[in-house]
């Protein structure tokens, strides 16, 4: 299954974003720190770089992600030219009272009256921009909610301290590249419902977890996993939840939506979808298609 999803509005926001980054200090970048590659807009990398501007990375949802995964990722992306990698939760004040000193050090030419500091905030959709930017401003000038793609337009909002900062709509980009990515994104909440299909994301992450954290999932659905494959999960899920459809067979459109809404809010445990290694072995296996 391959999913895209680039809807106008995104379009029209990437053009707005290369005109407003020539008069930006500094990009801030929030991904989703259960698949922090795959959540990176290869549009920003490309804007941002031309112009020459450092990156704040921020890797949000940390305390949803694996926290062994979040360190190796954390040394991957601050190995990376004019790029400072933080991990944080967008839910938690103390997080991102961090953000303002931590923005002005990747910056420090800027941040006076004078001067002040110009930020871009960018990211994929549902990701966190706007509790970000709600946060940081300590009052509600963003809109926030479950689907992606609720930000549609760009904002220039003041946050005191020689601080500008811009906020704009979830990007992603119009091809996906690798498939898991598609997925990876539609399991986390950042694609549109219309443009997937819950049972097969669903499959695709148990299939995932299996791999990775089988010992998650028997403890939250208490069944065990050995030689299991990604069907069979949705299907024992369906199971013991009682998941019936008229005839008696079991539910799996049901049980797929209700274990994606397990993975989105943490109840699965912590989890990351990929780490730097896992990544550099889909790069060196994939073929052009």
């Amino acid at each position: 299954m391959s999913i895209q999803w680039f809807p106008g509005h995104m379009n029209a926001a990437r053009k707005k974003a290369a005109e407003a980054m020539e008069k930006v200090d500094l990009v801030i970048e929030v991904v989703d720190a259960r698949l922090p590659q795959a959540s990176c807009n290869p549009m920003i990398e490309q804007l941002r770089v031309f112009r020459q501007r450092p990156c704040l990375k921020i890797l949000n949802k940390s305390d949803l992600a694996d926290p062994v995964a979040t360190a190796a990722w954390l040394a991957y992306f601050n190995g990376q030219k004019d790029v400072n990698a933080v991990a944080l939760s967008c839910k938690k004040p103390a997080d991102v009272a961090k953000v303002p000193k931590l923005a002005i050090a990747a910056a420090p030419h800027r941040g006076t009256p004078l001067k002040p500091l110009r930020i871009m905030i960018m990211g994929i959709p549902n990701v966190g921009k706007s509790t970000l930017m709600n946060a940081l401003l300590k009052k509600r000038v963003a809109a926030v909610g479950d689907e992606p793609a609720v930000t549609k337009t760009q904002q220039r909002l003041y946050l005191g301290n020689n601080i500008v900062l811009i906020d704009t709509p979830g990007m992603l980009w119009p091809k996906i590249e690798h498939p898991s990515d598609g997925l990876m994104l539609a399991a986390s909440h950042a694609v549109g419902t219309n443009a997937l299909i819950e049972e097969e994301v669903a499959t695709f992450l148990a299939d995932r977890l299996l791999e990775r954290y089988p010992q998650l999932l028997t403890a939250r659905y208490g069944f065990p996993t050995a030689g299991m494959d990604g069907v069979a999960v949705i299907e024992s899920v369906a199971a013991r939840r009682g998941f019936r459809i008229k005839g008696g067979e079991p539910d799996l459109e049901k049980a797929a939506h209700i274990f994606l809404q397990d993975y989105r809010s943490g109840a699965l445990g912590r989890i990351t979808l990929e780490t730097p290694q896992s990544r550099e072995i889909l790069l060196a296996s994939y073929q052009v298609p």
